[in-house]
C-alpha cells in the first residue's frame, strides 16, 4: 500500500511559476505507474508562464477561479472542472479569483524537466 499526505511534499516553485507539491512520481517512489501527479497553486492575481509538454496533461480544479488558455483558445474554470491539455500545446492559467486556485495536475507518461518548454510571454 501506499498513501502520501499534501502536507508532506516538498513545495517549490514551478519552471511555470506555479507552486508545486509533487505527489507521485514513478521515478520518487516504488510504485508502478506511468503517470506523475502534483498539485498546484496560484495565487489570487496572478497566473503561470506560459508552456509546453510532450506529454499530455489534465488539470483537475479543486478550489478558485481561474482562465486556462490552451493554444488559441481560452476559458474560464472551476471547482470540479476537469481540463485536458494535449502534448505540444501551449497553456496556461490565470487566476481570476480573490482566493489561491487550486488544482491537481496529472501528465502522462510522468512529468519529465527535459519535456518541458518554458516561454517568457
Amino acid at each position: 500500500m501506499f498513501a502520501k499526505y499534501l502536507k508532506d511534499c516538498r513545495e517549490f516553485v514551478a519552471g511555470d511559476g506555479s507552486i508545486l507539491r509533487e505527489l507521485l512520481h514513478p521515478d520518487k517512489a516504488t510504485i508502478l505507474t506511468r503517470y506523475s501527479l502534483a498539485h498546484a497553486k496560484v495565487v489570487a492575481g496572478q497566473k503561470t508562464k506560459p508552456h509546453k509538454l510532450k506529454s499530455s496533461e489534465v488539470y483537475y480544479v479543486t478550489a478558485g477561479q481561474g482562465l486556462m488558455h490552451i493554444d488559441q483558445e481560452s476559458f474560464e474554470v472551476g471547482p470540479e472542472c476537469a481540463i485536458y491539455i494535449p502534448p505540444d500545446a501551449v497553456q496556461y492559467i490565470e487566476n481570476t479569483g480573490n482566493s489561491d486556485l487550486k488544482f491537481l495536475c496529472i501528465v502522462d507518461p510522468a512529468w519529465r524537466e527535459e519535456d518541458e518548454e518554458v516561454f517568457d510571454h
